[in-house]
């Protein structure tokens, strides 16, 4: 018995997004510890997804691309109601799903599913693979007969390459390889007939072998069922081979988005270029220059002023949103290649850095010794000079020497917004019109 999806009276127009998310937050509140808490302090927020906007066009497959914290599972997650979104607004087949209570969500969920990333943790060992895959039909009440629901998940199982299905229906999740348990998670994601899959890293934990296998599986339920996906991943490559648009995410917020084929030709964010140079080559002999970005993704509860990914650009410049703190990885990378007495010597010159998030534009850098300012201003000119390419010195309007520190007026940090050029739309201050780089002459860099 095939049976019949949810439809809401009114549907949507044809050309009405399927998903629209406008000024999507998602922020989760650290808890400190047993002091800070008995004090009342704030021990600070991370901005998962941090003012996200875009569209989901029925059968269109959009890829969230990024780095492990940079918030692509959290907004998977927070599109089906799995995690409560701080602000902004989420509709599906225009029923807006922010602020929904468990029992409206329910209810919607039969229309959207979850692709998990492990598949050997998304199936419940002590069920057999017809339990699990039927399990969503009883939960939502669309067939209560035992000998129906096996018919029904019997074809799905065939639907999805499992087959012949009776061989599968009553074995258990630790009977079955790696792609098969992710056939089945598919089955039971598909079995109550959605429009819309979001699917989290789905080949992420499969051998290579069977990874085109399972995105080839996905590409036909797509054009057999009519199938929209939301496709999560840290890999360009699959979302290449997957995606019809693609929407780079960075600690929280998109920085570039659109049609694939023109983002793989032409990125236009300095970290799309980063993640594009990461992929592999499959000719072992032919050399790719890299030019990966430096430095570690920073901290969420922290994260860097106007644009977050200026600490690791190549092309950052005044604007990006530089402070103090950003001195420390150009100190770190200049002591690594040193001798150990020139780096000791200039280390003996200098404070602690400041960890904390810059106030204003305005810092101070402490010397090492009382009444050592003047030494210290000497060692960071010294250093300026002999690496003037280096982006942090773009960001400093003025250093000045006091007593026993080194006053160091940056820049204000400007937030970029998305520039539209053709089909994408990267969110860079080299793409802005009214500001010029200042190793770009007129013409833009990207």
């Amino acid at each position: 018995m095939q049976t019949k999806p949810d439809t809401a009276p009114d549907a949507p127009a044809p050309d009405v997004p399927l998903v629209s998310v406008r000024n999507l937050k998602t922020w989760f509140e650290i808890r400190g510890g047993v002091l800070d808490r008995m004090l009342g302090r704030d021990a600070g927020t991370v901005k998962a997804v941090d003012d996200v906007t875009f569209d989901l066009a029925r059968g269109e497959v959009l890829g969230l691309v990024g780095e492990s914290g940079s918030g692509k599972s959290t907004l998977g997650r927070s599109l089906l109601g799995l995690v409560h979104a701080t602000g902004g607004s989420a509709s599906f087949e225009g029923q807006e799903v922010v602020g929904l209570d468990e029992p409206a969500l329910r209810k919607l969920r039969s229309r959207m599913q979850m692709v998990f990333q492990d598949p050997h943790a998304a199936l419940n060992p002590a069920m057999t693979i017809a339990q699990s895959v039927g399990h969503p039909l009883t939960i939502h009440g669309r067939l209560k007969g035992r000998d129906e629901i096996r018919a029904h998940v019997a074809k799905t199982l065939e639907r999805v390459g499992l087959s012949p299905a009776d061989t599968y229906m009553d074995k258990y999740p630790g009977d079955l390889s790696g792609g098969q348990k992710q056939r089945a998670v598919i089955a039971r994601a598909i079995v109550l007939d959605p429009v819309l899959l979001v699917a989290d890293e789905p080949v992420s934990m499969l051998d290579m072998s069977v990874r085109s296998k399972i995105l080839k599986l996905m590409i036909d339920l797509k054009d057999q069922l009519g199938l929209t996906y939301l496709y999560i991943t840290h890999d360009l490559a699959s979302a290449k081979f997957f995606c019809d648009r693609i929407a780079i995410l960075y600690l929280g917020k998109i920085v570039e988005i659109g049609e694939a084929r023109a983002l793989y030709a032409g990125p236009k964010h300095p970290y799309t270029e980063a993640l594009l140079g990461a992929i592999p080559d499959p000719d072992p002999t032919r050399t790719i220059p890299r030019n990966l970005p430096r430095g570690e993704i920073p901290d969420a509860a922290k994260p860097p002023r106007g644009c977050a990914f200026h600490p690791r650009c190549p092309r950052a410049f005044a604007p990006c949103g530089w402070e103090l703190r950003d001195l420390t990885p150009v100190l770190e990378a200049r002591w690594a290649g040193m001798e150990e007495q020139a780096h000791l010597a200039e280390r003996a010159l200098i404070g602690e850095i400041p960890a904390e998030v810059m106030e204003g534009t305005t810092a101070r850098l402490p010397a090492a010794t009382p009444g050592g300012g003047a030494d210290l201003l000497a060692m960071l000119e010294r250093i300026r000079s002999e690496d003037p390419a280096e982006p942090f010195w773009t960001g400093i309007k003025e250093m000045r020497a006091e007593a026993d520190h080194v006053a160091m007026e940056f820049h204000p940090a400007l937030t970029p917004r998305l520039y539209a050029e053709g089909t994408t739309a990267a969110a860079c201050h080299l793409l802005d019109p009214g500001l010029t780089h200042p190793r770009a002459a007129a013409a833009p860099v990207l």
